[in-house]
């Protein structure tokens, strides 16, 4: 997948939350639709089989329940691409990135063989399974670990067992840390905690630049990997450091360089994009003279800086949907040539499938510590919207997407607009923006109240907290339209799974809160829904009256 990736540490937020998004690209020439849907226990395989690699794998019978968002036709397995369990557990995947030739030479990716004739012929050769990727990270992590850390140690012990057939990078996140994995040819994996005070801007491009050896060896505080990394480098002449023994002798190094690509390709690619992002980030800082540090073609642009101002949501939707604003190289700009328009790929791109900004908030209680900021199509014209994934089923405006093209779903109603407003993108613009203000807004503010009511906020003007949509007034009015939380007695304190319920093995207060949150997000999905279908009408009656044969005079 041609995805951007942008990590965020709760220290760099402005909430404290942890935040992890990724735009889920398709390949080129290709649209992969998407729907969010829950998963539940009963329905999480014991048994798993690849579709894509045919690899076979056992898993444990105590899964967790966890909302994804998947491709939603069938013909290349799951591809949960990012989802949230009910232990407020995070992961995206993947980031599609590339390593060198001299590693795949060390550690040849491990890529399914098919059966060579039939069973009985003389030339007759069964089937060798690949590894796992993308279409089963997430499937056989999420629902079984109860951190990040213990996330990566899964990942890694999968990766290192059964191999993998392409390079990726998978984040990993709590309430606490982020962190970042990247593949090393077939067998081998190195991760690194976001520093807290930080944010990690990812490419399709291998991108860690500083890993301490000794401590992912050791304490792993801030770093893991294979517990052969150091004898793979080594007996591979890896180390590309000046100085005999240079690796045992810092104790570091630099996997972009030992592992990673450097090419014509990443300078069209990938460079870019990190650079558009730690210039908004960074913003005081010279990236556009002649004598800039770094350029959109510089190869040791830093995988991760402190940002200037706590990020936000609405900065990660930007970043997301972007496409080099303000710069000679933005496609819908008036900036420049038209070569420099077309010189380098956006990060909002007509391919994207959808967008997860996954959201892990300390302030509130376990059962609805979590929100999935969500979106489908291309970035620029469409919008975010915060949905709880502590929840058994959800709302069929997401999750009901279809190989028909219908306006009954918002991956295709996303798409529709987005095909019409691009042709007449500065006429579109406004109202465009008008709708993403007003779902985002309508966002914060829906999130808070239901936040209160789940907190049992009774009193005209309670305040909604020093989270999402902090300085919203809650009033008693507004608790009572989330109907069935302020009264339902829910203990939103209770520990997620704590059961007292043998069949369904979670408590009555959990069940209560699904309740809560199921239908809080379904009062969000119909304001989604009707703001979506009002930007179509727009956008349809806009672009109608710019059509090539338009013509003013009519007959009467």
């Amino acid at each position: 997948m041609s995805c951007t990736t942008l990590l965020v540490g709760k220290s760099a937020t402005i909430d404290g939350s942890t935040m992890i998004a990724r735009n889920d690209d398709s390949g080129s020439g290709r649209y992969d639709p998407k729907r969010f849907i829950a998963v539940n226990p009963c329905d999480q395989p014991r048994h798993y089989r690849s579709e894509l690699s045919h690899v076979s794998i056992d898993l444990p019978d105590d899964p967790c329940r966890y909302s994804i968002v998947p491709n939603a036709l069938p013909g290349r397995g799951i591809l949960a691409e990012c989802g949230i369990s009910e232990r407020n557990i995070a992961m995206s995947a993947t980031e599609t990135i590339a390593v060198n030739e001299r590693v795949l030479g060390a550690d040849p990716m491990v890529e399914l063989q098919p059966a060579h004739g039939n069973p009985g012929d003389d030339d007759y050769r069964p089937g060798i399974p690949g590894g796992i990727g993308e279409e089963d990270f997430i499937t056989l992590v999420l629902p079984y670990v109860h951190s990040a850390r213990e996330g990566v140690h899964r990942l890694g012990e999968l990766l290192e067992r059964f191999g993998t057939y392409e390079a990726n990078g998978i984040a990993i996140s709590d309430v606490n840390d982020v962190w970042y994995v990247e593949t090393i040819g077939g067998h081998h994996w190195i991760a690194k905690r976001v520093p807290d005070d930080c944010y990690a801007a990812i490419p399709n491009q291998l991108g860690l630049d500083d890993f301490d050896i000794e401590d992912a060896l050791g304490d792993a505080r801030n770093h893991m990997c294979s517990a052969d990394l150091t004898e793979f480098i080594r007996e591979n002449h890896l180390d590309r450091g000046m100085g005999a023994d240079s690796l045992n002798r810092v104790g570091r190094f630099n996997p972009r360089t030992l592992f990673g690509t450097r090419t014509t390709k990443d300078h069209i690619y990938n460079t870019p994009r990190a650079w558009y992002m730690e210039r908004y980030l960074n913003p005081s800082e010279d990236w556009d003279s002649p004598a800039a540090r770094y350029t959109p073609i510089s190869d040791d642009i830093p995988w991760c800086r402190r940002p200037e101002n706590r990020v936000t949501v609405e900065d990660v939707a930007f970043l997301m949907a972007s496409h080099f604003e303000d710069t000679p190289y933005d496609p819908y700009g008036t900036r420049g040539t038209d070569e420099t328009r077309h010189r380098y790929r956006p990060i909002g791109i007509n391919r994207t499938g959808q967008m997860g900004l996954l959201q892990i908030r300390p302030y509130e209680p376990e059962v609805n510590r979590s929100v999935m900021w969500l979106q489908y199509g291309s970035g620029p014209f469409t919008t975010l919207t915060p949905f709880y994934t502590n929840v058994r089923n959800t709302p069929a405006y997401l999750r009901d997407t279809g190989a028909e093209v219908s306006t009954d779903s918002f991956y295709w109603t996303s798409r529709i607009i987005a095909a019409l407003a691009d042709p007449h993108y500065v006429s579109n613009s406004n109202a465009i923006e008008h709708y993403r203000e007003n779902v985002m807004s309508h966002g914060h503010t829906h999130i808070a109240r239901v936040d209160a009511a789940l907190r049992g906020a009774t009193s005209a003007g309670a305040s909604a907290g020093a989270g999402a949509g902090a300085g919203h007034a809650v009033s008693c009015a507004d608790i009572e339209d989330v109907e069935g939380i302020k009264h339902s007695g829910a203990r939103v304190d209770a520990a997620v799974g704590a059961a007292d319920d043998a069949a369904s093995g979670e408590s009555a207060d959990c069940r209560t809160a699904c309740d809560a949150l199921e239908q809080a997000n379904r009062q969000m999905a119909d304001y989604l829904r009707s703001q979506t279908q009002e930007l179509l009408s727009k956008v349809l009656y806009t672009s109608s009256n710019l059509m090539r044969n338009a013509f003013a005079m009519s007959d009467r």
